[in-house]
């Protein structure tokens, strides 16, 4: 079911239409693509660059009843029995096998070992977070520019220069590219960029 609140963007041909949320953007995509069948109407969704297809065709009445619709909560599970631990915080117990060597190393921190592997878990996932958001807005921005500019000039190489983090080669190569397809494939890949 989609989300009627997810943050999307809608073309026409290769001028944007509209940007917001999917009941609203929907909304634009029809009007647009009422107003001019003959040229193409696309929607992406923001986060992930990757394209939505709705029946636009449909009237507007029923477009929007299709992705105005409420979210539905997924049932929840029975509580489980109460059990010992700080269930309250969330915590959960399991094994984990060292070497006697990283028991010791554990032990001599301060807190015991389990403040010890909740830091080292914590630390990593901050560094992790940082790559993992850079790759998501590479891969974002890159399918975008597969539909939108796959047969602009230049596409090839920047794509080369996004996956590279060379932001200046990547906005000189698509300078030439339909403005909006261009300020929209940049707002996409600005994380792709930092650090």
């Amino acid at each position: 079911m989609l989300n009627p609140s997810l943050r999307c963007t809608a073309f026409s041909g290769s001028n944007r239409i509209a940007t917001g949320e999917l009941r609203h953007v929907a909304l634009k995509a029809k009007q647009a693509f009422d107003l001019h069948p003959q040229r193409p109407v696309l929607i992406f969704e923001d986060a992930s660059g990757g394209q939505l297809n709705l029946p636009l065709e449909l009237p507007a009445a029923d477009l929007l009843r299709l992705v105005a619709q409420p979210l539905l909560r997924q049932a929840e599970p029975p509580a489980s029995p109460r059990k010992p631990g700080r269930p309250k915080l969330g915590v959960v117990a399991r094994e984990v096998t060292l070497l006697p060597r990283h028991w010791d190393w554990l032990a001599a921190q301060p807190g015991g070992a389990s403040v010890a592997l909740r830091k080292l878990v914590e630390a990593a996932r901050k560094v992790l977070s940082a790559e993992d958001q850079r790759r998501a807005s590479q891969e974002a921005a890159y399918r975008f520019m597969q539909v939108m500019a796959g047969n602009e000039a230049g596409f090839e190489d920047a794509a080369r220069a996004l996956f590279a983090g060379d932001n200046h080669r990547f906005e000189v190569l698509i300078q030439s590219w339909p403005d909006d397809v261009r300020d929209h494939v940049s707002l996409l890949s600005v994380d792709a960029f930092a650090g």
